[in-house]
């Protein structure tokens, strides 16, 4: 059995989740008697996510060099933080509520998962996404939607895709290092299935 360890399931989090959590970390961890020399001092911490916070606020008026600076600070931060749970994990040597007590999240034993309804997967090309349904019966068509994340966080709206014959669908001309989400509904000679649970995807 594998021992627990940090997780860094906060590279997937919308921006001002990982403010949130980036945070959360820094009042958890520093102060805490089980670590007691992180490798990295709290005020060089706080003040990444302070900049990430001015980054994101200034990404949602400014324009291309705002957003290049947004991308630049949650890179740092993601590189911090990473840094961060590695001392955690050497510190805590598998313990699980020394890792929570640290503020960050435990890996767990995998768990057999029944197939995903729907995946989302890399295209050919830069900003391209394929996507992969389930087949169902008497599923005449399948109808796919989008939605784009905006700078700050907030879910975007649905859009319609496109449609398809089969369960797979491809989307192309996607907006590079931004977070999308996608679901499908089935067409069927009885009517239009409600639309799949949507999965996210950051587009590389």
């Amino acid at each position: 059995m594998k021992k627990p360890k940090p997780v860094f399931d906060f590279a997937q989090y919308a921006i001002a989740e990982k403010i949130s959590f980036f945070r959360h970390v820094n009042s958890q961890l520093y102060g805490n008697p089980l670590y007691p020399t992180p490798d990295i001092p709290e005020a060089e911490a706080t003040a990444v996510v302070d900049a990430l916070e001015a980054a994101m606020q200034a990404a949602k008026e400014g324009g291309p060099a705002a957003m290049s600076a947004l991308h630049d600070a949650v890179e740092r931060a993601d590189t911090l933080y990473r840094n961060l749970a590695h001392y955690v994990e050497r510190i805590a040597a598998g313990d699980e509520t020394s890792i929570l007590s640290s503020g960050f999240h435990v890996s767990k034993q995998p768990v057999i998962k029944p197939k995903a309804e729907l995946v989302a997967l890399d295209g050919e090309h830069s900003g391209d996404v394929k996507l992969v349904g389930k087949a169902k019966d008497r599923g005449a068509a399948y109808r796919w939607q989008m939605s784009k994340e905006l700078d700050d966080g907030t879910e975007g709206v649905w859009v319609d895709a496109g449609t398809s014959t089969r369960a797979t669908f491809e989307v192309s001309g996607l907006q590079i290092m931004k977070r999308y989400k996608f679901r499908y509904a089935v067409v069927t000679p009885a009517g239009t299935s409600d639309f799949c649970e949507p999965v996210s995807k950051i587009i590389t």
